[in-house]
């Protein structure tokens, strides 16, 4: 890892591109954080951000709000900036102006620290008319430096093996070892559930979430993707190759070379395999926020660009997306309550909640370095060694077509949660604001639809201390009793597309795919041998058919007519005793609304 003091030339050339503040000595020196004493070889301690947020306030007292919207589970206070010159200095102030909200956070993953250093750079030139000039008037800015504040306070020089400087940083995950990217949709830290909150209160048009890369070393020094603009309500598609390509011709202006994907080889460690794009589950930032038809953008510097580049770089997306916000954010805006309306009547239609990539491939020029890949009497693999003294444009394949992979018709109506499970459902529909009702009367022989897997697939080991599940299988007309107390959720809703991707069982990151619905998977009830053997022998004595069926299936199954339990299973089946409900996902679907 290169960290050093950076030489006064460098240090010259970033504080020509991150100007200095308008504000007295005192008033400046106040603002200024470790990252700029110690010519950007440091980042400071969360106390720092803390102690920042105050200072804005106290220097800005027209324009900025230092609040906290939640506590870590180490007992820290989670901080947000709400910065505006517009006089909106509360959410319902910010809707009644019609002002868009933007929503800048930093730290997710703490290690990947830029966007507080950057962030606090940006907001104090932004204040000081030093850059995006009366962008302030005309949005509400809602900037938490740090996210993953936990993770931050676990420092350390070696916390990103794969990344220059600064000299200590945080940790990728939280104190209970949450990946907060991998939490949007499941929801399970509290640090999430403070932010979707947090959401929830501003409802951000756009959202934008600073990272840095892993990865190989090339040139290219940043990349910025958007959605909506391969998935999500189609209109609103326009506001997001509104915000990408508005910020790419940005930073393209100011020196950058930035990338439309996330720079991934296809093969791991080979560049010749070139990329994939693609569109990121909800458990990610930027797979999240288009079901919620809002712009979600993810900022990914590059790791091998030293610290003070990659601030400098983040500070300029920060900056180009204030201004972008200030000229379109009314019409995205506009746009994104249109596409409320339009998700609203999503009933019966069909709904992609998977994206993938074609086959179609392109040619693309990336620029990168000379590199070598030969035997490694290490690893006994082949190792990549890179020659950053020699800039090599490549010539790689690029697939990035995207085109829909999971179609799922809507129910007419909605969903419908059994009582015995609406407590737990309720709360994961509260924190992302998903409307609901508890059924006051109780429906007999309710005319539903059910899904049912009797052979659904455990994951082996477990993802962010869960235990994933895959089903598969189709919806089917059944009739079910509802008792009282039970939960419908209409699909008649703005954030149709969220409830869609938390309830229908093959989504990625639904409730069910996450582990929540284990247990009625899960085979409670069995029949001893000796009494099947009874049962059996009884069932074939009084049912003429079931014995035709039964000699039938020996003569035309040879496996079943070698398995014994199979044998006896084809008869516990057709039995009162059997377990009706085994393999039965506990929410179902309903053509007509309940209540």
């Amino acid at each position: 890892m290169r960290i050093s003091r950076l030489p006064a030339t460098a240090l010259l050339a970033l504080a020509l591109a991150l100007p200095a503040s308008a504000a007295s000595p005192a008033d400046t020196d106040a603002l200024r954080t470790e990252a700029e004493r110690s010519g950007f070889a440091r980042t400071g301690r969360y106390a720092e951000a803390i102690a920042l947020c105050d200072a804005f306030a106290r220097r800005y007292p027209d324009a900025v709000r230092c609040i906290d919207f939640g506590t870590t589970p180490e007992g820290r206070p989670m901080k947000a900036l709400v910065v505006t010159r517009s006089g909106a200095r509360t959410p319902e102030q910010a809707r009644a102006a019609g002002l868009p909200v933007l929503l800048v956070q930093g730290g997710i993953h703490a290690g990947e620290i830029d966007g507080k250093d950057a962030g606090f750079l940006a907001l104090r030139d932004a204040l000081d008319g030093k850059a995006a000039r009366g962008a302030l008037e005309k949005l509400v800015l809602v900037f938490v430096p740090v996210f993953n504040i936990d993770g931050h306070e676990r420092f350390g020089a070696w916390n990103r093996p794969n990344q220059v400087g600064p000299a200590e940083m945080g940790w990728r995950t939280t104190a209970r070892n949450f990946n907060l990217n991998r939490d949007y949709a499941k929801a399970d830290a509290p640090e999430m559930q403070a932010m979707l909150a947090l959401i929830e209160a501003w409802d951000p048009v756009a959202s934008i979430d600073l990272h840095v890369t892993d990865g190989a070393k090339f040139e290219h020094d940043v990349s910025i993707q958007v959605e909506p603009v391969h998935a999500g309500d189609d209109a609103l598609r326009t506001a997001g190759l509104q915000l990408r390509d508005g910020t790419l011709d940005r930073l393209r202006r100011q020196g950058s070379l930035p990338l439309p994907f996330y720079p991934s080889f296809v093969e791991n460690d080979n560049p010749a395999s070139g990329f994939v794009d693609g569109v990121a589950p909800p458990r990610f930032s930027t797979g999240y926020f288009h079901l919620r038809n809002r712009l979600g953008m993810l900022v990914e510097t590059h790791s091998w660009k030293d610290y003070p580049t990659r601030v400098r770089i983040t500070r300029n997306t920060v900056v180009a997306v204030l201004e972008l916000t200030a000229q379109h954010g009314a019409e995205w805006r506009r746009l994104a309550d249109a596409a409320d309306a339009r998700a609203a009547a999503l009933g019966g239609q069909p709904v992609p909640l998977t994206w993938t990539a074609t086959d179609k491939v392109r040619t693309i020029d990336f620029r990168g370095y000379a590199y070598t890949r030969t035997p490694s009497d290490v690893s006994g693999s082949t190792m990549t060694r890179y020659d950053d003294t020699r800039p090599q444009i490549w010539t790689l394949p690029l697939r990035d077509e995207i085109v829909p992979a999971l179609r799922i018709v809507a129910p007419k109506g909605g969903y419908v949660v059994p009582a015995a499970y609406a407590e737990p459902v309720a709360a994961k529909l509260r924190q992302h604001g998903i409307a609901f009702s508890r059924m006051q009367a109780a429906h007999p022989r309710a005319a539903l639809q059910a899904f049912r897997d009797e052979t659904p697939t455990f994951a082996a080991t477990p993802v962010e201390g869960r235990q994933r599940l895959t089903v598969d299988g189709e919806w089917a007309a059944e009739t079910h009793d509802i008792a009282a107390g039970a939960l419908f959720v209409p699909i008649a809703q703005p954030k149709a597309r969220l409830a869609m991707s938390l309830l229908e069982p093959t989504a990625p990151d639904s409730l069910l795919a996450w582990g929540h619905f284990n247990n009625a998977f899960e085979r409670k009830e069995y029949m001893e041998d000796y009494v099947a053997e009874d049962v059996a022998r009884e069932m074939l004595a009084r049912d003429p058919a079931l014995r035709a069926a039964f000699e039938d299936k020996l003569k035309t199954d040879a496996k079943f007519a070698a398995d014994p339990n199979a044998r006896l299973e084809f008869f516990y089946r057709r039995h009162s005793a059997w377990d009706e409900r085994f393999g039965l996902y506990p929410v179902m679907r309903s053509d007509e609304p309940l209540r």
